[in-house]
């Protein structure tokens, strides 16, 4: 989830927190309890700042070793540590059994995204993305909003939240159903697709889609049952060259493979003289472009002059990434 949804998530455990009998009977220990659900509830996210090194480092290890086993672990015993040296007076079991499971929560609803978390790690490093809640969810982020907002009105806590997480289970449940009926509608229009990738979008009914068969890529969107196929690519080997070969060596390109399931790429002359291999992530169609990507620009000496991944909305953005790029 994003941030902002992760921080309301963090205020309601701490409003739900009341229901324990230790966290209501001391001003202390609610007050270091609200505070370890909220910074356990971001806890997870600190790897956001691999971004200020590059975007390969971020896509490689963002939701990696921080969402893992031993982090949900950590997170909470760290947090607790620091704060009962601030709340000196709070009972340090329950504040670590709420900070835990402020953590916890976290990782658990990161699965639920088309982006995923390594949360079987150091078991597995496989990414888990169940694909049937979008990043930002409106529904998720406003119902929050609206419960913490009835609290600071007077109304009960405890209440609230339970009814307002038992709304948002249900608000799950039908997400899965939803998801189920569209990747269903998706097997009827493409029959002979092996793989079906469906993503969620901030609209209920609205979804991406992504699918293979043996010998293609289909990209397009749902709409309820309706499936509308935009693009369709022919599925074609990289050529094996020494030139494919460097560039998919690259940090840039390594780190957009590991991520990207289903991709298409391009290999072009450009009028510099350089050779440009392009790969293009084909989950995120959005205003007929392809966001994502991962490209590399190398010389007649196979020497790699720049390369860029990342997210990027215009071919003038990219063009001046790789610029900059070039002039590191």
């Amino acid at each position: 989830m994003d941030t902002g949804t992760h921080l309301v998530m963090g205020v309601a455990l701490g409003g739900l927190a009341l229901v324990d009998p230790v966290v209501a009977s001391s001003t202390a220990t609610f007050a270091a309890v609200a505070t370890g659900t909220i910074v356990g509830s971001q806890a997870p996210d600190v790897d956001t700042v691999l971004k200020l090194r590059n975007n390969a480092v971020y896509i490689r290890h963002h939701r990696g070793i921080t969402h893992s086993v031993p982090a949900v672990i950590l997170w909470p015993i760290g947090i607790t540590a620091i704060l009962s040296l601030i709340f000196q007076e709070a009972n340090v079991l329950h504040l670590w059994l709420w900070t835990f499971l402020a953590v916890f929560l976290h990782v658990f609803v990161d699965i639920f995204n088309a982006y995923g978390t390594q949360a079987l790690r150091p078991f597995s490093r496989k990414w888990v993305a169940l694909g049937v809640i979008n990043t930002f969810d409106p529904f998720i982020f406003g119902i929050h909003c609206v419960g913490i907002v009835l609290w600071a009105l007077g109304l009960n806590p405890v209440m609230t939240f339970v009814f307002m997480y038992l709304v948002i289970i249900v608000y799950y449940i039908l997400r899965f159903f939803v998801q189920h009926s569209v990747k269903n509608a998706v097997r009827k229009t493409i029959p002979d697709a092996e793989a079906i990738i469906v993503a969620p979008t901030m609209r209920f009914f609205t979804w991406r889609v992504a699918a293979k068969s043996k010998t293609h890529y289909y990209v397009g969107r749902a709409y309820g049952r309706t499936i509308n196929i935009y693009d369709k690519f022919e599925i074609r080997p990289l050529p094996k060259s020494p030139l494919v070969e460097k560039a998919m060596n690259d940090s840039n390109l390594a780190a957009f493979v590991s991520f990207s399931p289903i991709y298409h790429w391009d290999i072009s002359e450009l009028e510099n003289g350089l050779t440009e291999v392009r790969l293009i992530d084909l989950r995120y169609r959005s205003n007929e472009r392809y966001p994502f990507v991962a490209v590399a620009h190398l010389d007649d000496d196979l020497n790699i002059v720049t390369s860029y991944t990342g997210w990027i909305y215009s071919e003038d953005k990219l063009q001046r990434k790789l610029q900059i790029g070039a002039s590191d």
